[in-house]
C-alpha cells in the first residue's frame, strides 16, 4: 500500500511510505530556505511535483493520513483555555485551496480505555477527498518504534513520548498481538517546561518564545554548576505539588496549572536568595533527568514480565544528556531514539500508524537520508571558480587550508541535526575553530561544535565513544585528545558525537579515512549548513548567496572564492584549464 503523512502545523512535512519502506520525507523547512519549524505551507501542486520525482502521483495514493492536533496552547499553560475546533487551510495551487475540519486530536493526556493506534476515517465531500488521522502522541510513539532495531527483531518495547504539550506518558506495544497498553503519565510536568522554566532566567529570559531556545539551554547549562541546595528546594516543591495532585483527578489542564506552580516557586527562590541563573538552568536539567529516570525504574518494577526495551521520542528526546542518563541508568537493556524525535519524524510516523493498520507491517525499511535531493541551478555573476575535485583532494584542502567546507551532497538528512550530507565540515586541531564556526552561524560562543568521527576511531577519542549515528547521546572527550581536538570540546569536556562507517555514509567515510591518512586525526568539525533561523542549504546557490566561506562541496566538484589562497595556487598550475567560472 502507497501510503502519504502529512504533518500540518509546525515542522510541517510530507512523507511517502510504499509498502513498508520510506520513499522520502521533505520537512517544508528544508524546501527553499524556509524558516524552521514551518508549518506544511506548499501547495498540492508542489507535493505532486514532488511524487513526480519520485515516480509516483497524488493518484497512485492509497491512503492520505494527517498528523493529529488540536487548540489547546502549552505555551501559554492557560488552564480551563477553551479548545476550539481548528481549520487547516491547505492550497491546491497559487490561486485555490480547501479546509480541512476534521483530524484526530493531539493526545495531551492519553486515558487507559483510549486507543493511539485508532484509525479515524474523514471525508471531505467538496474535494471527493477521504483520509485518516491518528493523534499526534502516535506519530511520536511510531515515528519509533517502527524505525527501532526491536521493530526488526520482532520484539515488544516500552515506548516513552514527552514532547511539548504533554507530560511523560508510557505506552507498551506488542508485536505479535499489534497492540499498544498505555501505561500513563510519570510525573505531571509538559515538555514545554524546559523552555518555560528558561525564559524565567537570563539570558533566556530576553528572547522570544521558541522551539529552539531548548537547544540553547542545553549547550548554557555548562556554563552553571550543580547547586544541591537548589537540588533540594526544586524537589520540596515538587513533592508538595505533586502531594496535592493524587488527591485529584489529573488532566492537562491540571498538569499545566502544576507545571506553571513548579516554576513561579522557583523562580520565586531563586530572586529572595539572589542565586546565579546558570546555577539555578544547570540545576534544574539535573532535577528533571533525576525525575525522569527515577519516575521510568518505579514503573517498569511495575511491569517486571515485560521486555525492557525503551523507544523514547518527542522533544525532550533530543537531549543528549537525558538520553545518556536513561542508557546508563541499567533500568532497561537496549534503548532508541530515532534521529527525528520531534515533530519533524510527524509525517513519518503517523504514516507508519497507518502501515500498521492497514499493512500490518511493524518495522519500516528506512534511511536517515531520505529529504530532498540538491537542487540543480545555475550560479550566475558568482565570486566562486570551480574544479571537479575528489574526496581525497577535498581532505587535502581541509588539511592544508584549515578552513571550513560547505558539504552539500545527495539527499538530505531528516530531523533536526546536520549528519554530513548539509553539514559545514572543518579541521578541529585549532582552539580559534569553534569561535569561526559560530561567527559565520551567527551564534553564541557558548554553543558547542559537534565532532564528525570515523566510528572505528570513536572509542579511541571519546568515553564511552558507541557508535551513535544520530548524534543523540553526550560523550566526553578523552583527556589525551583535547588539545589535539579543542574545536569540538564543549565547556564541560563532553562533545555530541556523530559516529560513521562505510555502510551509513561512504562519501562521508572516505573523506575522513583520507583526512586521517594525512592528519591522525579520525574526526572533524560538523555543524548545520544554513542561513540562520533557516532550514538546510536547498542548493549551491544558497550557500553562496550566504558568502561565509571560501570552499563549497557538491557532487564531485569544489567551488572556491576567485580570491582565495587556494584559487591564487591553481593559476600557477596546470589546473587552470579545468577551472570553469560559475
Amino acid at each position: 500500500m502507497i501510503i502519504c503523512g502529512i504533518k500540518l502545523t509546525h515542522d510541517g512535512a510530507v512523507a511517502l511510505i510504499d509498502n513498508g519502506k520510506l520513499i522520502f520525507s521533505y520537512e517544508i523547512e528544508k524546501l527553499d530556505n524556509m524558516p524552521r519549524h514551518s508549518d506544511f505551507s506548499i501547495t498540492m501542486e508542489k507535493v505532486e511535483e514532488i511524487l513526480s520525482s519520485h515516480g509516483y502521483s497524488l493518484k497512485t495514493i492509497d491512503r492520505l493520513v494527517f498528523d493529529g492536533w488540536d487548540s489547546w496552547d502549552p505555551y501559554s499553560m492557560i488552564a480551563n483555555a477553551p479548545k476550539e475546533k481548528l481549520s487547516f487551510k491547505i492550497s491546491l495551487n497559487e490561486e485555490q485551496s480547501f479546509v480541512i475540519s476534521d483530524i484526530a486530536d493531539y493526545g495531551h493526556f492519553v486515558t487507559d480505555a483510549e486507543n493511539i493506534l485508532k484509525q479515524e476515517n474523514f471525508e471531505l465531500t467538496t474535494q471527493n477527498l477521504t483520509y485518516n488521522s491518528y493523534k499526534h502522541v502516535a506519530s511520536h510513539a511510531f515515528s519509533a518504534y517502527c524505525t527501532s532495531p526491536f521493530a526488526k527483531q520482532k520484539e515488544d518495547s516500552f515506548i516513552l513520548v514527552w514532547d511539548g504539550g504533554m507530560p511523560p506518558q508510557l505506552f507498551y506495544y506488542k508485536y505479535q498481538e499489534n497492540k499498544v497498553e498505555n501505561l500513563g503519565p510519570l510525573f505531571p510536568f509538559i515538555g514545554y517546561m524546559y523552555i518555560n522554566f528558561s525564559q524565567e532566567f537570563e539570558p533566556f529570559n530576553l528572547l522570544q518564545k521558541h522551539l529552539s531556545v531548548a537547544g540553547k539551554v542545553m549547550a548554557y547549562i555548562a556554563l552553571g554548576k550543580f547547586d544541591p541546595v537548589i537540588m533540594a528546594k526544586f524537589k520540596e516543591i515538587y513533592a508538595e505539588l505533586n502531594e496535592d495532585a493524587e488527591d485529584l483527578a489529573l488532566n492537562i489542564d491540571l498538569v499545566a496549572i502544576i507545571t506553571a506552580e513548579f516554576i513561579r516557586q522557583a523562580k520565586e527562590f531563586s530572586d529572595n536568595e539572589k542565586i546565579e541563573h546558570a546555577n539555578m538552568l544547570a540545576t534544574f536539567h539535573v532535577f528533571l533527568q533525576d525525575l525522569l529516570i527515577e519516575n521510568l525504574d518505579r514503573k517498569i518494577k511495575e511491569y517486571p514480565e515485560l521486555v525492557n526495551n525503551l523507544c523514547f521520542s518527542g522533544g525532550s528526546a533530543l537531549n543528549i544528556k537525558w538520553n545518556s542518563g536513561i542508557r546508563n541508568s541499567g533500568v532497561f537493556k537496549a534503548m532508541w531514539v530515532p534521529p527525528f524525535p520531534n515533530d519533524a519524524g510527524s509525517a513519518i510516523g503517523t504514516a507508519c500508524c497507518e502501515m500498521m493498520i492497514s499493512d500490518n507491517i511493524r518495522a519500516l525499511d528506512w534511511s536517515v537520508y531520505s529529504g530532498p535531493g540538491v537542487v540543480e541551478n545555475n550560479q550566475e555573476e558568482s565570486a566562486y571558480l570551480v574544479n571537479d575535485c575528489s574526496l581525497e583532494e577535498l581532505a587535502n584542502i581541509l588539511f592544508e587550508h584549515n578552513e571550513p567546507v560547505v558539504f552539500i551532497n545527495g539527499p538530505a538528512e531528516l530531523g533536526p541535526r546536520s549528519l554530513g550530507n548539509r553539514s559545514i565540515l572543518s579541521p578541529a586541531v585549532s582552539p580559534d575553530m569553534k569561535k569561526v564556526l559560530n561567527k559565520v552561524k551567527g551564534r553564541e560562543d557558548y554553543r558547542p561544535v559537534a565532532p564528525i568521527c570515523l566510528e572505528e576511531n570513536a572509542p579511541d577519542v571519546f568515553e564511552p565513544g558507541y557508535a551513535d549515528p544520530y548524534m543523540l547521546y553526550e560523550h566526553i572527550v578523552r583527556d589525551s585528545w583535547k588539545e589535539k581536538v579543542p574545536a569540538i570540546c564543549h565547556l564541560d569536556g563532553t562533545a555530541r558525537l556523530q559516529t560513521v562507517n562505510k555502510d551509513q555514509n561512504p562519501a562521508i567515510y572516505e573523506l575522513l579515512t583520507h583526512y586521517k591518512k594525512l592528519s591522525g586525526v579520525p574526526l572533524l568539525c560538523n555543524t548545520s549548513a544554513n542561513f540562520n533561523g533557516k532550514g538546510f542549504f536547498p542548493d549551491v546557490k544558497s550557500v553562496m548567496e550566504w558568502d561565509k566561506v571560501n570552499f563549497i562541496y557538491s557532487n564531485g566538484r569544489i567551488y572556491f572564492k576567485n580570491e582565495s589562497a587556494y584559487a591564487k595556487r591553481l593559476t600557477g598550475t596546470s589546473h587552470i584549464k579545468s577551472i570553469q567560472s560559475v
